[in-house]
């Protein structure tokens, strides 16, 4: 993905964070764009001189990166990742921000209806899928994993665990064991960045993901660790499960499964695009 985004004709520098598997983005271009002032700079001072708040926000949370200017040469720029350009955005007194502030307001509203009717997320993860392509049978499936996913996390947080931090650790833990491959290296190995792993497995990844997880839930809830080493012991443990099934069909098959395919390959994930029956 390019390092430069156009919007309303107009480029905003970005760059990832492989890190903090984030994008960033030049706060001065955002400003200027949405702002449609001549200089942004001086625009962004006024702008946290006028909201002490914001001032203290940026200082506290952006960071400074090297980006090249136009001359091509590289300067410490600040930048934000999406959410500090949300609460940026909230602050530019510009019609061209006014649609990001309603939009905002509309997903605050969603994710309030949704704390109270969780059944409301479901319906609304399935509508995304299907503006983005996916047929109903991958929908359906993709669902159920969700689920699964959901009994692990709820048996991690009955174990102690609560940070998202650790939650991507016992992650980490159990999709090494299972498939050769750190979260990192596999989304990396597919392309991806922030995109949802699972949402680009081929059928049998996803179905040896599950087994993972399904394993993992059960050993915690039999053994019921107490420590966050022994979590990552029972990760690791449900991991090599699906391990073992990896390694067994792979001898069947004669190659590998661990697949570099994502999920703009839609025919290849082993995803029949509905009305696609008269096409290559």
């Amino acid at each position: 993905m390019s390092n430069i985004k156009i919007f309303e004709n107009k480029k905003i520098r970005a760059q990832w964070d492989a890190q903090k598997e984030d994008w960033f983005f030049s706060v001065v271009d955002v400003v200027g764009v949405l702002s449609g002032s001549v200089n942004p700079t001086d625009y962004l001072k006024k702008l946290r001189k006028r909201d002490t708040l914001l001032g203290d926000y940026i200082g506290t949370n952006c960071p400074h990166v090297e980006m090249p200017t136009q001359t091509g040469k590289l300067r410490k720029t600040l930048v934000a990742n999406t959410q500090q350009v949300l609460r940026i955005i909230q602050s530019i007194p510009s019609p061209k921000a006014e649609p990001f502030k309603l939009w905002l307001a509309e997903v605050g509203s969603d994710r309030l209806n949704e704390i109270a009717d969780p059944e409301k997320a479901i319906v609304r993860g399935a509508d995304y899928y299907r503006a983005k392509g996916y047929t109903e049978g991958w929908i359906n499936q993709r669902l159920q994993t969700i689920e699964m996913r959901k009994e692990l996390t709820d048996e991690w947080k009955e174990r102690g665990i609560e940070l998202e931090k650790d939650y991507a650790i016992l992650t980490n833990e159990m999709t090494q064991a299972w498939s050769g491959l750190s979260v990192k290296e596999y989304k990396a190995l597919k392309n991806l960045k922030k995109e949802n792993l699972r949402d680009s497995m081929t059928n049998i990844e996803l179905v040896l993901n599950m087994l993972a997880e399904v394993t993992t839930t059960g050993i915690s809830k039999a053994e019921k660790p107490k420590s966050f080493e022994e979590n990552k012991s029972v990760a690791r443990r449900g991991g090599n499960i699906a391990k073992d099934a990896r390694i067994s069909y792979e001898k069947e098959i004669k190659k590998s499964v661990i697949s570099p395919l994502n999920s703009k390959t839609k025919k290849l994930l082993d995803i029949k695009p509905e009305n696609d029956d008269n096409k290559e």
